[in-house]
C-alpha cells in the first residue's frame, strides 16, 4: 500500500489536513445555553469559531445587544473581515466603534443590555502600536468592566500555544496578550475556550 511507505510525521499531517477539510465542509452547530454570569470571556485561536460562539451566546440572553467593535480598518483585507463579521452576526445589534476608550464603550451600555467586545486582542494591538501604557489601559478596562451595568462578553485571542516569535514586537505582543487574558479571566465569572467551533468551559458555567 502507498501509506506503508509514508513516515509517521507525514501521516499525521495528512490526517490533520483531512480533519481540517471535513471541518470546513461540515455545517457548524453551536449548542449554547443562556449565560448565567455578568462577565464572560471567550478565548480561542484565529478562525476558531470564538466570535460566532460569543454572538450566539449574546442572542441567547434575550437582552438588547450592543457590539463594541475595536478594529481599525487600514486595508482591504481588514475591511473584508469586518464585513464578514457584520454579515455573521446579522441584524439586531447596536454598534459602538471605539478602538481605544474602554470607559466610552462600556459606559454606553445599559442594565438591560448585553455588550459584546470583539475583540480584546485588537484593542490591545491598538494601544501597543500607539505606544500607550498597557498596564494602565488594562486597569482602565477592568475598572470599566466592573462599573458597566450590562452583561459583558469579551472575545480574545489565545496566542500562547505557538512557537516563540522571531520578531521582538511580536514577542512583546504575545506576552502582553497573555497578561491581559490572565487579568480578564481572573475578573470574569465565566471563561470559555473555543477550538474548532467547540466550547470548553474553563471557569464558571455556560
Amino acid at each position: 500500500m502507498l501509506y506503508a511507505s509514508w513516515s509517521p510525521a507525514k501521516l499525521r499531517i495528512i490526517r490533520a489536513w483531512a480533519s481540517w477539510r471535513m471541518m470546513l465542509n461540515a455545517p457548524t452547530t453551536l449548542r449554547i445555553r443562556k449565560l448565567a454570569s455578568k462577565v464572560t470571556i471567550i478565548l480561542g485561536g484565529a478562525a476558531s469559531g470564538k466570535s460566532a460562539f460569543a454572538e450566539q451566546a449574546c442572542v441567547k440572553t434575550g437582552k438588547s445587544r450592543v457590539y463594541w467593535a475595536t478594529s481599525q480598518i487600514f486595508d482591504s483585507e481588514m475591511q473584508e473581515k469586518v464585513a464578514r463579521h457584520v454579515d455573521q452576526r446579522g441584524a439586531g445589534w447596536t454598534t459602538i466603534e471605539e478602538p481605544y476608550e474602554a470607559k466610552t464603550a462600556l459606559g454606553a451600555a445599559q442594565s438591560q443590555d448585553v455588550l459584546l467586545m470583539d475583540c480584546a486582542t485588537m484593542w490591545l494591538t491598538n494601544h501597543l502600536l500607539a505606544e500607550n501604557d498597557l498596564e494602565k489601559e488594562t486597569r482602565v478596562l477592568l475598572e470599566a468592566i466592573k462599573d458597566c451595568p450590562a452583561e459583558v462578553v469579551i472575545v480574545t485571542n489565545e496566542t500562547g500555544l505557538g512557537i516563540v516569535p522571531e520578531n521582538a514586537l511580536a514577542r512583546r505582543f504575545r506576552e502582553a496578550q497573555g497578561r491581559l487574558n490572565i487579568a480578564l479571566a481572573a475578573a470574569a465569572d465565566t471563561v470559555v475556550l473555543v477550538a474548532a467551533g467547540l466550547p470548553m468551559t474553563l471557569k464558571g458555567t455556560t
